[in-house]
C-alpha cells in the first residue's frame, strides 16, 4: 500500500496540488479536525472514487472555538489517524501549525451573515466565522475540484456552499448522508466524552428526529406541534439540556411555523457535560 504523504507547510502544498492539476489530476479534499472514526472515513472512500488524487487536512482550527469551548480538550491522535487515512487510500495529509494558517498580524476572516444566524449560530458566536474562514483559506491552500463534508453539519455545509456561490470559488461542494452508530447515534469524535450513561440519553436524539419523520408522513406540517413532541422526549430522558430543537427551510435556514417546502429539523442537546447536534430532511429517508 502506498505510504499516505504528510504535509505541513502551506506553500508546499500549493506547489504540489498546483503540479497535480497541471498534470490534469483531479484532487477531492476532505477537511477534518482529526480523530477519525467512519464517518471520516467514509468521506475519505467517496473522495477516492471521484478523483485523482485525495487530500484530507487535519487542523483544530481555534478560530471557531469559543472561549468557554472545549479546544484544549479535543481529541487529537495524529498516529492514529494518519494510519486509517491510508488504509482507506489518502494520498496526502496536510497537517498545519497554527502560526501557518495564522501568523501574527493575521486579521481577514470570511463571514457569511444569514444562513448562520440560526440554530448554532445562537449559542456560538463567532464559530462560522472560524469555520468559513478556515475553510476558504483551505480550499486556496489546496486548490481541489471538489470539497466532501457530511451533512451532520448542516448548517455548516449550508454557510459553505453559501461562501463557494458568493464568492465564485471553483470548486463543487458535496454533501455526505449522516454516518451512524448501529444504534443511531450520529458519529462525532465528541462521542469520545460520553458515559456510558450519557450515551443511553443521546439516543434521544435520534429518537426525537424518527417521530419527527412518523409525523410528517402522518401528515403532521405544523413545525411548533412536531417541536413540542420533540422537547417532550428529550426533557424525558437523563443528563439531557436543549440548547435548541427546530424546523427551518433546508435552504435559507430561516424558522419556518408551516411547513411547505424542503424542510429540516436540526437539534442541539447537551448531554452531560457534552453538546451533540443532529438533523434529519423531512420526508427523506433516516438511516439508522
Amino acid at each position: 500500500m502506498k505510504k499516505t504523504r504528510v504535509i505541513e507547510s502551506i506553500k508546499e502544498m500549493q506547489a504540489h496540488c498546483e503540479s497535480l492539476r497541471l498534470s490534469g489530476k483531479k484532487i477531492s479534499f476532505v477537511p477534518t479536525m482529526g480523530y477519525f472514526h467512519e464517518g471520516h472515513l467514509s468521506l475519505m472512500k467517496e473522495a477516492r472514487k471521484t478523483a485523482d488524487h485525495v487530500v484530507v487536512s487535519i487542523y483544530v482550527n481555534p478560530t471557531q472555538f469559543g472561549p468557554k469551548e472545549d479546544f484544549s480538550k479535543y481529541p487529537r491522535d495524529f498516529e492514529r489517524d494518519t494510519q486509517m487515512a491510508q488504509s482507506v487510500g489518502v494520498d496526502v495529509i496536510f497537517f498545519p501549525a497554527n502560526t501557518e494558517m495564522y501568523p501574527n498580524a493575521y486579521q481577514t476572516y470570511v463571514d457569511v451573515e444569514q444562513v448562520t444566524q440560526n440554530l448554532c449560530g445562537m449559542s456560538r458566536p463567532g464559530h462560522f466565522r472560524g469555520v468559513t474562514t478556515v475553510c476558504c483559506k483551505l480550499f486556496n491552500i489546496v486548490k481541489p475540484h471538489s470539497a466532501i463534508f457530511g451533512k451532520k453539519d448542516f448548517q455548516q455545509l449550508a454557510a459553505i456552499k453559501r461562501m463557494v456561490a458568493d464568492l465564485n470559488l471553483d470548486l463543487e461542494i458535496i454533501g455526505l448522508p449522516t454516518f451512524r452508530e448501529p444504534d443511531g447515534l450520529a458519529m462525532s469524535s465528541r462521542n469520545f466524552y460520553l458515559s456510558q450513561e450519557d450515551r443511553s440519553s443521546a439516543l434521544t436524539l435520534i429518537g426525537v428526529l424518527r417521530l419527527a419523520q412518523k409525523l410528517y408522513a402522518d401528515g403532521e406540517r405544523n413545525a411548533a406541534v412536531m417541536i413540542k413532541q420533540a422537547e417532550k422526549l428529550i426533557n424525558g430522558a437523563q443528563f439531557t439540556a436543549i440548547d435548541y430543537i427546530t424546523i427551518c427551510d433546508a435552504t435559507t435556514l430561516e424558522d419556518v411555523n408551516e411547513i411547505k417546502g424542503e424542510a429540516v429539523m436540526a437539534l442541539a442537546v447537551k448531554v452531560g457535560k457534552t453538546r451533540l447536534i443532529d438533523n434529519s430532511v423531512l420526508g427523506e429517508e433516516l438511516k439508522a
